[in-house]
């Protein structure tokens, strides 16, 4: 090995000890990753079902309702099923500086601007307004001495801008009877953080965040446990609950307990097609 070889080696051996962790993941952490892992498989299995045209079930028709009974599968799953909060838009002569309140007021990254019937028609994003104030303060630079000498006033920041000339359009929107595999799926191809419910006339009744559609498609743990319970062990085997334990942790199942030698495989099997199911732990004893 040469002088530029070693080098070129010893450098490579330093930045491999600088990408190693220090720490171990903060559970907070480990927590998010194996969600976006369930999520991740949630979206592959049920891929089919996203290209499939859906069946229009108008079951919201005005403001989000919260008795809407959850389906047993998530193919079955739509937006009105998840729904909880209504959306606030703003008219499309709303001035830059009151959409900015607003945004900064409610805490919100976005929002829609809709018509005097209640259409959207676009949506205004936090990025959007910054563009815009840099390309405002920017022009201010070089035409603000002008001003001066000839006696201007200053427009102001935003003087004349609009929600109509910030918009992005058309906005992106789902209906109530959208599947959330499929909304879930255009936002994540469109990198945006939450989609405006529209109903059948386009008017704005409600809104629903990437974390909402993230969580709708992973059951928790709780809910992997109960169908074990009710569907698996009660429902198709006639198991007594009882003789079986049944742990859920992040999407992994152990099984303990006393079971018949002849349900155990049956048993294994079902619980590991449940969706969100990452792994089945058999310490079953067999009699």
């Amino acid at each position: 090995m040469n002088d530029r070889d070693a080098r070129e080696a010893g450098a490579a051996s330093v930045e491999a000890r600088r990408s190693v962790p220090t720490a171990a993941p903060k559970p907070a952490e480990e927590s998010r990753q194996n969600m976006m892992v369930r999520y991740l498989q949630a979206m592959a299995s049920h891929a089919g079902h996203a290209e499939a045209p859906s069946r229009p079930v108008r079951t919201m028709t005005g403001t989000p309702r919260h008795d809407v009974a959850r389906p047993s599968t998530i193919a079955d799953l739509q937006i009105s099923h998840i729904v909880k909060r209504t959306a606030t838009g703003v008219a499309p002569d709303t001035p830059f500086a009151d959409v900015a309140r607003m945004l900064a007021r409610e805490q919100l990254g976005a929002v829609p601007v809709v018509d005097s019937a209640g259409r959207v028609v676009g949506v205004v994003a936090e990025s959007d307004l910054l563009a815009r104030a840099v390309a405002l303060t920017s022009a201010d630079e070089h035409t603000g001495a002008l001003d001066k000498l000839l006696g201007r006033r200053s427009r102001g920041l935003g003087a004349g801008v609009t929600a109509a000339t910030l918009m992005s359009a058309p906005a992106l929107t789902v209906h109530p009877w959208t599947p959330v595999v499929e909304a879930a799926r255009t936002a994540a191809r469109s990198r945006i953080r939450q989609v405006y419910v529209i109903d059948h006339k386009g008017r704005l009744v409600g809104v629903v965040s990437r974390s909402e559609l993230l969580h709708a498609l992973v059951r928790d743990d709780a809910a992997i446990r109960a169908e074990v319970i009710s569907h698996v062990l009660r429902d198709e085997l006639k198991v007594d609950p009882g003789s079986v334990h049944v742990q859920v942790q992040h999407g992994v199942v152990v099984l303990t307990g006393s079971l018949d030698v002849d349900l155990v495989p049956r048993l294994t099997d079902s619980v590991a097609r449940i969706p969100d199911v990452l792994e089945v732990a058999d310490h079953l004893t067999a009699v």
